[in-house]
């Protein structure tokens, strides 16, 4: 099984791309793991919140497969410990045969046709991150369940 994170638009903050750079070499100890970069909304300006939603949304659509088992980060989700986490990823791996996707949405969220084809949904926090800063909180949090599953000592309880 892969681990694909699906970001929307690129990251303009260098310390973000750092810190996610070094998650992701971590992980490839793990399991394949990859991001996968989706095209965000353009002329946004002209754009409404919704209709920027569906654009963003019909992107992510393209670039999901129909095998794909696909989970939104997003603030209405199942929330988790780091070790329910851990436990979490450990079952996907048994029971997911190809992809498994977490998909960060623009900073307007998902259009209704993404959650439509959501598998299911995790928050990360009752706190609201940044688009862009959930990708190195996942990160992170995904390179400490591979940790936690193989008994390695990054976590501490």
């Amino acid at each position: 099984m892969k681990i694909t994170l699906a970001v929307v638009g690129k990251i303009g903050k260098s310390f973000l791309n750092t810190g996610i750079d070094e998650y992701c070499r971590r992980l490839s100890h793990y399991l394949p793991f990859d991001i996968l970069y989706i095209s965000d909304a353009k002329n946004t300006k002209s754009l409404t919140e919704q209709q920027q939603k569906q654009q963003e949304g019909s992107n992510i659509l393209a670039a999901i497969d129909s095998s794909d088992y696909v989970v939104l980060l997003d603030e209405h989700g199942r929330e988790y410990s780091s070790m329910e986490f851990a436990r979490y990823i450990e079952k996907k791996m048994a029971s997911v045969p190809r992809r498994l996707v977490f998909v960060v949405g623009g900073p307007y969220g998902f259009s209704p046709d993404v959650y439509a084809r959501a598998n299911e949904k995790l928050s990360l926090s009752k706190m609201t991150f940044s688009h862009e800063m959930i990708r190195l909180i996942f990160t992170e949090q995904l390179y400490r369940a591979m940790t936690i599953i193989n008994h390695e000592p990054y976590h501490h309880e």
